[in-house]
């Protein structure tokens, strides 16, 4: 059957299409993307505006267009931290299901990181073994580990690069000064978080598989051979620091001439690489690689997992 999975995020509204089957690797046919950075709509107060609602209701009644033409028969559609965590949330969300005309799934941050770390687990096998999970939204950073399909231990930390960029980094382009208080703010937030995953086993594999992550992969990473020939990315944690201060000297509209800055990271992959770098460095990772299946591709496959096998 073909599926659609909507993805209302914190920077993106997202729609992935697929065909799939139980038993089967879903096939990707259809890729839409709406960039909302839905954090410049937040008042301060913490609800999304009015401006901020419409462009929501646009990019969902869009994405709900081209899944019909795509004749997609079961579409998945779920939002994130931005929606989850508005003061006005309710509301946000009536007016979003009454666009799409279906209900919609508000996931936790926990449930985030376990959908992702399941299709970083299908990606990578149970050859993999251990792994340790990093994945920065525009809202949140999640971390899982585990040796199983779904993680011992998954949690969510409000340490988004959107969330972060307009917190600490405003300015065009930041400062040290204030470049140094997020890493301080990240170097606090996650050094309660480390202990949680005290216990855990040293990880066989670190794995990064959000838009940010891949983007500072190919500014800073390199890529090797891969299973079956294709190519992988690996960034290690001494390169990403050494872009962190170039990266912050830099406007955003120079950033995106830069190997893998896309227009729609410009403004937060320095907050983004802080994060990051912080994170890894709390984790004691000296390097990671890129998983190319994240969120999304979690959603459809737990959906493939509860048809019918018959």
């Amino acid at each position: 059957m073909r599926l659609g999975v909507l993805d209302i995020g914190s920077n993106t509204v997202h729609l992935l299409v697929a065909d799939a089957r139980p038993g089967g690797r879903p096939l990707a046919t259809t890729s839409q993307r709406t960039v909302l950075r839905l954090m410049r709509y937040l008042s301060p107060e913490g609800a999304i505006t009015e401006e901020g609602v419409r462009a929501l209701e646009q990019a969902v009644t869009t994405a709900r267009e081209v899944a019909a033409a795509e004749k997609v028969e079961e579409l998945l559609a779920t939002a994130t931290s931005a929606v989850r965590e508005a003061l006005n949330g309710a509301e946000v969300i009536a007016r979003i299901e009454a666009a799409l005309g279906q209900p919609l799934q508000v996931l936790g941050g926990e449930t985030e990181a376990r959908f992702t770390f399941l299709a970083v687990r299908r990606w990578f096998g149970w050859s993999a073994g251990q792994i340790l999970l990093f994945d920065i939204g525009g809202g949140s950073l999640e971390i899982a580990s585990g040796a199983d399909e779904l993680p011992d231990v998954a949690t969510s930390v409000p340490l988004g690069a959107g969330r972060m960029t307009i917190q600490f980094l405003p300015e065009d382009p930041p400062g040290e000064d204030a470049v140094e208080a997020l890493r301080r703010h990240a170097r606090a937030e996650l050094a309660a978080v480390a202990g949680a995953f005290g216990d855990q086993p040293r990880p066989e594999h670190v794995v990064g598989s959000s838009k940010a992550i891949r983007s500072l992969a190919k500014l800073a990473g390199y890529p090797v051979s891969g299973w079956s020939g294709s190519p992988r990315m690996l960034l290690p944690r001494a390169a990403l620091g050494s872009w962190i201060p170039r990266l912050a000297r830099l406007p955003a509209s120079a950033r995106q001439e830069l190997p893998g800055i896309t227009a729609d990271r410009t403004f937060q992959i320095v907050a983004g690489a802080v994060v990051l770098h912080e994170a890894m460095r709390a984790m004691d990772v000296d390097e990671l690689e890129v998983s190319p299946w994240a969120l999304r591709e979690g959603v459809l496959l737990r959906y493939i997992e509860s048809l019918s096998w018959g």
